[in-house]
């Protein structure tokens, strides 16, 4: 597959950054962590994901050491959170409050992981894998800092499936169809977050492998 020249727009990267440091920075105040490791959570979650997909999956340098915006937006976003997390009244809220910023980040992440893994020429399964890895690689990095199992293991609220159908549609709407990217780009994180609320809201879940 040609390497593609399309660059989304940087507002959607930026923004998924910013939420999964918000995400990250309610976890670390939700484990009662001081003010360094909010920091360290909230920047693991933000660019965990880049840099498995950069460092790892493609071997080329991450976006979070050569672009001065990265850590003021995580910084920010970890302010936000301990004053967030201080306005809410119990865990369970923080939780909630995780649980919708992840709406957003992971699939603005994963569809930026698309972007990235075509313009670095890889087949469209590889295309899908390194937007899978880019869209939960925070999260993972996150729930193992914090010494919780990861979220996408264990069963629950649907997730890895939701990010694989996410990016297989990012991928029909612009490659299939020829659809306009940066448009397409925010529509699939429109569906994805309003999927992913559904789930929330109907608490619609898998199921062990093995039960009982």
């Amino acid at each position: 597959m040609a390497a593609q020249t399309f660059e989304l727009p940087l507002a959607l990267d930026y923004l998924a950054i910013f939420a999964w440091a918000l995400s990250g920075g309610l976890v670390g105040v939700r484990k009662r962590f001081d003010l360094v490791g909010v920091f360290i959570t909230a920047m693991a979650s933000s660019i965990g994901g880049g840099l498995i997909r950069d460092g790892v999956l493609l071997q080329r340098v991450p976006p979070v050491l050569t672009n001065s915006a990265y850590l003021p937006i995580i910084a920010v976003a970890t302010v936000l959170a301990i004053v967030l997390a201080r306005r809410l009244d119990s865990a369970r809220l923080i939780e909630k409050t995780v649980d919708l910023v992840d709406s957003f980040g992971t699939p603005a992440f994963a569809v930026v992981g698309v972007e990235v893994a075509l313009q670095a020429g890889l087949p469209l399964p590889g295309v899908l894998m390194v937007g899978c890895v880019a869209g939960v690689g925070g999260g993972v990095l996150r729930d193992i800092l914090v010494r919780e199992p990861p979220e996408i293991m264990q069963p629950g609220r649907y997730l890895a499936i939701l990010v694989a159908l996410a990016c297989a549609l990012y991928l029909g709407l612009t490659l299939g169809l020829g659809l306009p990217r940066a448009p397409m780009a925010w529509v699939v994180v429109a569906l994805y977050f309003a999927v992913r609320v559904l789930t929330i809201r109907y608490d619609w879940r898998t199921r062990p492998v093995l039960p009982g």
